[in-house]
């Protein structure tokens, strides 16, 4: 390979609440392990590999000249955009007017919220559910309907189509977002599976808006199908949420952009973004993101794809292996494991309070799967090198999961 992804990143003391935050924001931030143990960070959605090479350069040379006044998207970064989308997705006929920029994917998702619904309104939202939708939804009035995922025979989340229809007639429900791929348990979404929600989503006239912040990071064998495409009643029906920072782990310069072909919606959603006067973009980040959208950027991810590949081909084999009684769906996409601990908790007589913190005290800083309406459940975060997944499963097997 030609870029680094085997050295472990000192990352304390540089901005990195992955590192640096333990134990400092209680139900979320694991605790620092006890004494004699390196902390493995598992848990926070950022990775611990260097970025693409290009992107510090393209900020540099920015940086070279010396002013940093007010200035308007290039059109550098709209061609890289579309070029991106079109290369990568399949996208056609994307321009410029249907780009807008977001400081976030939860920020757009509420500036579609906010055209879409009123205050109280029932928004549709799969569970397992991103606890990013359940805090920004619940802290801005909207009430959420959960329906559920399910396991198929073959441990593959599958949408349950007829609980999804009967809560949209039943709830009178408008607005409905989708994640793709899915976080936390990894699902990157067949053209057949996108249809037909799309379908359920026109007959009863709901608005999608559908986070596709990991679509880069879809694994070996599986390829991203954005919401869009899949009709033409989709194109005009979605907003689409994308970013470069999931990818390229660039989530600390902030910086997102929705797609939106229908006039009506890309309109009122920019208007509705517009009311806080604040959401604007960083001269950085947007050159940021012209420096990941490069072919030095593609070559990079696809170099991350297949680390990320054999890393959870590494951690879902040994799990299956070794930890009887904890069931993971192997991901299809990001760099997630969603572990349910019910059956081996239930076999122990341990609560997952008391696995969570077993994992913790040896270093294994994994994430509460909780928040994300998994009742026995962790989170765990597989982008670090290799060497460290492998150090993580072999403590957890001689400390936590013992039989």
């Amino acid at each position: 390979m030609k870029h680094d992804f085997t050295s472990i990143m000192d990352r304390r003391g540089r901005d990195a609440i992955a590192v640096d935050a333990l134990g400092s924001l209680p139900g979320f931030s694991p605790q620092p392990p006890k004494e004699g143990f390196d902390l493995i960070p598992m848990w926070v959605a950022d990775m611990n590999f260097p970025t693409a090479p290009s992107i510090p350069a393209a900020i540099q040379a920015r940086i070279e000249h010396p002013a940093f006044g007010y200035f308007n998207p290039s059109d550098a970064y709209f061609d890289a955009i579309i070029r991106w989308q079109t290369e990568r997705n399949g996208v056609s006929g994307l321009t410029r007017d249907c780009i807008g920029y977001e400081n976030g994917v939860l920020g757009g998702v509420l500036s579609a919220l906010g055209v879409l619904c009123s205050k109280g309104d029932m928004v549709l939202v799969h569970s397992p559910t991103y606890m990013g939708f359940t805090g920004a939804l619940g802290n801005n009035g909207y009430d959420i309907v959960h329906s559920p995922l399910v396991l198929d025979e073959n441990q593959v989340w599958r949408m349950d189509y007829e609980d999804m229809e009967r809560k949209l007639a039943e709830n009178h429900i408008h607005a409905a977002i989708l994640c793709s791929p899915h976080n936390p348990c990894g699902r990157v979404w067949e053209r057949w599976e996108l249809e037909r929600a799309m379908e359920l989503f026109q007959k009863y006239d709901v608005f999608v808006i559908s986070d596709e912040i990991w679509s880069d990071l879809t694994l070996a064998g599986h390829k991203h199908i954005p919401t869009q495409s899949v009709s033409e009643d989709a194109r005009n029906r979605t907003a689409a949420f994308y970013a470069p920072s999931k990818t390229f782990n660039l989530a600390g310069l902030v910086g997102s952009y929705h797609i939106v072909y229908n006039k009506w919606l890309q309109d009122r959603m920019e208007k509705e973004s517009s009311l806080s006067h604040y959401n604007s973009m960083n001269v950085l980040s947007m050159h940021a993101l012209i420096g990941a959208y490069q072919p030095e950027g593609v070559q990079w991810l696809e170099e991350l794809r297949q680390v990320l590949t054999e890393n959870v081909d590494y951690a879902w084999r040994y799990i299956t292996e070794h930890f009887e009684g904890i069931q993971v769906s192997k991901p299809e996409g990001t760099y997630m494991l969603f572990l349910d601990c019910a059956g081996w908790c239930e076999a122990h007589g341990k609560t997952v309070d008391e696995v969570q913190k077993a994992g913790w005290e040896v270093g294994v800083g994994w994430q509460d799967g909780r928040a994300f309406h998994g009742p026995c459940h962790i989170r765990m975060n597989l982008a670090v090198p290799l060497s460290r997944v492998q150090e993580a499963m072999e403590r957890l097997s001689r400390y936590v999961f013992v039989p």
